[in-house]
């Protein structure tokens, strides 16, 4: 599990994250995303290499997205893996976070 920090701009970071956003893992996550939070920067999430994810990631990612907005601080997804598009649709959560979801063509159907 690992999460690769990329500084885009002066007021830009992108971080993407690999392996599983599981009840497993998800505390070491936390930790390395919410120190990533910071006042008046834009903050982009790439879960394209997200394996698997539970509710408890999901969660994170809810609590990542209502602190941004507390802070003031642009938090979006920039792309999606297959795994994270199938949680988001099955509790609705797509309009709650508000990014484009583009689904490949590729993609195995479930």
């Amino acid at each position: 599990m690992t999460i690769d920090i990329k500084q885009q701009s002066d007021s830009t970071i992108r971080l993407v994250v690999q392996d599983e956003m599981t009840i497993y893992n998800v505390l070491e996550h936390k930790n390395t995303l919410f120190s990533s939070l910071k006042a008046d920067q834009e903050l982009q999430l790439d879960l394209s290499e997200v394996s698997e994810i539970d509710s408890a990631g999901m969660q994170l990612l809810i609590m990542l997205k209502k602190q941004a907005t507390i802070i003031n601080t642009q938090l979006s997804i920039v792309d999606h893996s297959q795994a994270v598009i199938e949680v988001l649709e099955l509790f609705n959560l797509v309009p709650f976070f508000g990014d484009p979801v583009i689904i490949s063509s590729d993609w195995n159907a479930s």
